[in-house]
């Protein structure tokens, strides 16, 4: 809560202490699961009965008709898998291809692209969450987890009236239940600050879209347990807690569509969420990139820009200045270059589950077009927890071992996937001259072991409009020797190039020529490393991998004295030369 120290990170506690924090955590979600399947919690959650559907809010998320077209015909594709459940099928009877396509099926996601299908795509909406509850609707272990639970409530809330406009009084009596208790059991889960917004709002939706008085309570305990948790979700400069500018772009869509219904109930929205509603507003717009979509970072990967300007959408026209920094990143701009930095540590404790160890990860677009990037994962990508490390990010890596990993094991079960050893100290000094931009950034996160400190510096020229880099690793004076014996230790700074761009090594063996599709020409990749390769790569987006390949420059340092490797982005000429 707000003026109260927070706790002290995981990553800071000793390994005995980590695992006994997991204990207790993984007691107490066990004491609340049995508690949930009680017939006492049951029977709770069914009182006061709703008596019946009022708001119809809106998600500003767009639908996707051919989704819902799909799963008119009985195809269920979610996570990279498909289930065959055929026309007017069940796909609740049936076991699911992975647990990620389950994740996807039962938070109902899927709803709003039927519902852009029109009157068709709402009856078997209806057909298919009336098919739920005969299965999951008790209570079940798997369903009502409240990662899954939180985003069904949501999707459920804002499809139900529309659902229900062509039902029967039973079946719409059936879905106000469904959602009155699957929305108060939400509101009894949160334990932390750790998504407590989210599943605040949802409940939230939930009891404004039921009547009577089960909606009102319901709506009063949300909205209060909302106001407490989003000062702590959202930061001052519109950040959220978890650094994620995919995580601050859902919470600004669920909170715009939770303001729309209270609206349509004539309630007042309470200060502190339109606060963060604007805070957000100035966040997405600051990690709007030119492509219109956000940069990949801490644990976000690509999404569609239609979201984005979903979720921008109410913004008044008019000419912004954008802050130079804001929740850590760092924006450098000139005529054809776009860059984005991570120049601050990754999140700790309950808040780093997606958080990556990944320090001073940058991302370029290249006249609008995106080119180097980061690998990108999110709790929904298909893709391993690797890729939250160093190496699928744009970065640099000393030696063999990442500054920072995710808990594995038993603890990972409890607590969740939180990084340990990421919480490394990093700072970041900016300076602008005529003509140019200067951005020095600096990471502690390889000193404890190699003695050695990781320093980034951009230098945007303005003028010439190119970009020049140059990444050292610097002894640290008053830090104890390094804990590793060799002499000299192999370091890697890898681009990950956008798949919709090429990379193509030069015959010097040196330069790179990076050229998104369409351009005529290309961009040069210049530098003084050791050893230059294209290896492959994958970047993901909406939860899917897409191949794509990676610069790989190599060297080595020495610990007693350090190492530089310099590179630079600049415009190749046209060839053959304009006349």
């Amino acid at each position: 809560m707000a003026g109260q120290p927070p706790p002290a990170p995981a990553s800071r506690r000793l390994p005995g202490q980590v695992a006994a924090l997991a204990l207790a955590v993984g007691l107490r979600r066990q004491l609340r699961r049995e508690w949930g399947g009680s017939p006492p919690h049951r029977w709770l959650l069914a009182r006061p009965r709703p008596e019946g559907l009022t708001a119809a809010p809106t998600d500003p998320r767009p639908g996707r008709a051919e989704t819902g077209r799909r799963i008119l015909l009985g195809d269920f594709t979610f996570a990279g898998a498909t289930l065959h459940a055929g026309p007017k099928g069940d796909p609740w009877d049936r076991p699911n291809p992975s647990r990620r396509f389950a994740i996807a099926l039962h938070r109902f996601d899927w709803l709003r692209d039927l519902l852009a299908l029109g009157e068709g795509g709402a009856a078997e909406g209806l057909r298919l969450a009336l098919l739920w509850r005969r299965i999951f609707g008790r209570w079940n272990a798997f369903s009502w987890d409240p990662e899954v639970l939180a985003r069904r409530v949501f999707n459920l809330a804002c499809a139900a009236p529309t659902l229900c406009a062509g039902a029967s009084d039973a079946e719409t009596a059936l879905i106000s239940l469904d959602l009155a208790r699957q929305g108060r059991h939400l509101l009894s889960t949160i334990d932390g600050p750790v998504k407590a917004a989210e599943r605040a709002c949802a409940a939230a939706l939930a009891g404004a879209v039921l009547t009577g008085e089960a909606g009102d309570r319901l709506t009063t305990q949300a909205l209060e347990r909302l106001t407490k948790a989003l000062p702590v979700t959202v930061l001052a400069d519109g950040g959220h807690a978890s650094r994620s500018p995919q995580a601050a772009l859902s919470l600004l869509l669920d909170l715009q569509t939770l303001d729309a219904a209270l609206v349509q109930r004539g309630l007042a929205p309470p200060d502190e969420m339109m606060r963060a509603i604007d805070r957000l507003i100035g966040a997405v717009r600051f990690f709007t990139l030119a492509d219109g979509a956000l940069p990949v970072f801490q644990g976000g990967e690509a999404q569609r820009p239609a979201l984005v300007a979903a979720a921008r959408a109410s913004e008044s026209d008019g000419a912004r200045t954008l802050p130079a920094t804001r929740n850590g990143y760092h924006r450098l701009e000139s005529r054809s270059l776009q860059v984005v930095a991570d120049a601050a540590p990754p999140a700790e404790g309950a808040w780093s589950v997606t958080a990556c160890a990944q320090p001073l990860a940058l991302e370029i677009l290249i006249s609008g077009r995106r080119a180097i990037t980061n690998c990108g994962w999110s709790p929904d990508a298909v893709g391993p927890e690797a890729l939250r490390l160093g190496d699928a990010a744009s970065t640099a890596s000393l030696g063999d071992l990442p500054c920072g990993a995710p808990v594995r094991g038993l603890s990972a079960r409890a607590l969740g996937p939180r990084l340990i050893g990421a919480d490394a100290a990093a700072s970041a000094k900016r300076q602008q001259a005529d003509g140019a931009l200067w951005l020095e950034m600096s990471h502690d996160g390889w000193v404890r072991r190699f003695g050695l400190r990781h320093e980034r510096r951009l230098y945007l020229d303005l003028a010439a409009d190119e970009l020049r880099g140059e990444d050292r690793f610097t002894p640290v004076t008053d830090a104890a020797p390094g804990e590793d014996p060799r002499r000299f230790i192999p370091f890697v700074v890898r681009f990950h190039v956008h798949p919709d761009a090429r990379a193509s090594l030069a015959r010097d063996g040196k330069s790179v020529l990076i050229k998104s599709e369409g351009e005529d020409t290309g961009w040069w990749l210049r530098n003084d490393a050791m050893e230059v390769s294209i290896e492959s790569s994958v970047f993901f987006q909406d939860g899917q991998a897409r191949r794509t390949s990676q610069v790989v420059l190599r060297g080595q340092v020495r610990q007693e004295v350090g190492a530089r490797l310099r590179w630079k982005l600049t415009a190749a000429e046209p060839w053959p030369p304009p006349r």
